[in-house]
């Protein structure tokens, strides 16, 4: 299913009117998955950011989010798609012990470098039984790169390894890890994966890469005017939705390059 195909909701569309072309494919293909999981309430939301994807996401907004930057915290205030939120770090939250019916984190936990500090955290403020739902970047994330793969074919294999390094580095992705990997870390942490499953192709993963180099242009109107898109109409925006759009897949792809778990905390 391609986004947009099928559902009422077009979040390709909300999220590319807001957000440079790669970084809504992808928040795109995500926030389709949160629609027909059951979360219980209070909701716990670890990196919240700037709430722009949990205000597109749900209909009605989580009761908590965590973020340790003060600026992202403000303009999530704004889009008011938090009860409530909280500056302060994953590892060491201020709540009390199994106090949420549910926690999600998307495309957060690879940055934490710190991460079974922050899973043993976030299992002691999670009621039992309470599910925790996260997405993470896999390896492919990195073996399926685009300009290693050329590099390699012309015969510079070192050149291609130090862009995977580079990449890495400037994506902050500290995990890009297996599915056995991540359930030796949350079985260690007290959860049990309930399922998971790959997702967003390496075709998507190479358009996505491309879009850190040809989204820079969007970095103009953000910093001068605080917002990544200058004029979000279609008219502007047709273009790049039709290029973009048949990456947007929903279905589970054996080779894909991200993972969306959901898991439970163990009674």
């Amino acid at each position: 299913m391609n986004l947009g195909s099928q559902n009422s909701k077009d979040y390709l569309w909300l999220h590319l009117r807001d957000l440079p072309y790669f970084r809504a494919l992808i928040r795109a293909v995500e926030a389709h998955f949160y629609q027909d999981l059951n979360l219980p309430s209070p909701r716990l939301d670890i990196g919240s950011g700037d709430g722009h994807f949990a205000h597109t996401t749900f209909e009605e907004p989580i009761d908590v989010g965590i973020d340790p930057w003060e600026g992202p915290i403000r303009k999530a205030v704004r889009l008011g798609a938090y009860r409530l939120l909280v500056q302060g770090e994953a590892g060491k939250m201020p709540f009390p012990d199994s106090f949420f019916g549910s926690a999600l984190s998307n495309s957060v936990l690879e940055h934490i470098s710190h991460i079974d500090e922050v899973l043993l955290e976030i299992n002691r403020v999670l009621r039992p039984g309470a599910p925790f739902v996260f997405s993470v970047p896999n390896p492919a994330y990195f073996s399926e790169l685009d300009i290693p793969a050329k590099l390699n074919r012309i015969g510079l294999p070192g050149l291609g390894r130090l862009y995977t390094e580079w990449f890495r580095r400037i994506s902050r992705v500290y995990h890009a890890d297996t599915p056995d990997e991540w359930q030796t870390r949350l079985e260690r942490s007290g959860f049990r994966i309930e399922r998971w499953w790959h997702y967003f192709s390496p075709q998507a993963m190479r358009v996505l890469e491309w879009g850190h180099y040809l989204g820079v242009p969007t970095l103009l109107p953000h910093i001068l005017f605080d917002r990544w898109i200058l004029v979000p109409a279609r008219w502007n925006l047709t273009f790049i939705e039709r290029l973009i759009r048949p990456y947007a897949s929903t279905e589970p792809h054996a080779k894909g390059t991200f993972t969306f778990y959901i898991a439970c905390k163990q009674p």
